[in-house]
């Protein structure tokens, strides 16, 4: 008789699943967090990014964020038409496009700050705990991308 967990391919096994699951668990746990703040998952990403360091090149968003332009620019869009940043060509490069915060993005970084709370909460997990697994978590990222960016 075959141990319970011989099957390399049985689906609790998979590492994928594991990451795939979790992140869909996350989003429902962000969701009526970001639903408060009237922005969508992706749009907390670029707000996080933008209040790191705003005025940043749509391109290096996309590079921190790990998004294409042709998923980014839509985005921005979205937010611009809702108030909450600005995209602005630049005058020495007209391909350049430099995005900043409005102020209604500005104000919304204080009511932010309720959801690391809230979401670590959700996680069971105390902060040191859920710093070393998002250092671990980014750090398999980090493999795999290198992985299979030299194949």
């Amino acid at each position: 008789m075959a141990a319970k967990n011989s099957n390399p391919l049985e689906l609790e096994r998979q590492f994928c699943f594991a990451v795939y699951s979790t992140a869909h668990a996350l989003n429902r746990a962000y969701k009526p967090l970001l639903d408060r703040l009237g922005v969508t998952y992706p749009q907390y990403l670029v707000l996080l990014a933008l209040w790191e360091e705003d005025g940043r090149s749509v391109g290096s968003l996309g590079t921190q964020l790990m998004l294409d332009s042709s998923t980014l620019t839509p985005l921005l869009k979205r937010m611009e038409a809702a108030g909450l940043l600005r995209r602005e060509r630049s005058r020495e490069d007209e391909r350049q496009v430099t995005i900043r915060l409005a102020p209604k993005g500005r104000r919304l970084r204080e009511k932010a700050k309720t959801v690391p709370k809230a979401v670590q909460a959700a996680t069971q997990c105390s902060a040191r705990e859920l710093d070393r697994l998002r250092e671990r978590v980014a750090a398999v990222r980090d493999a795999i991308l290198e992985t299979v960016e030299t194949d």
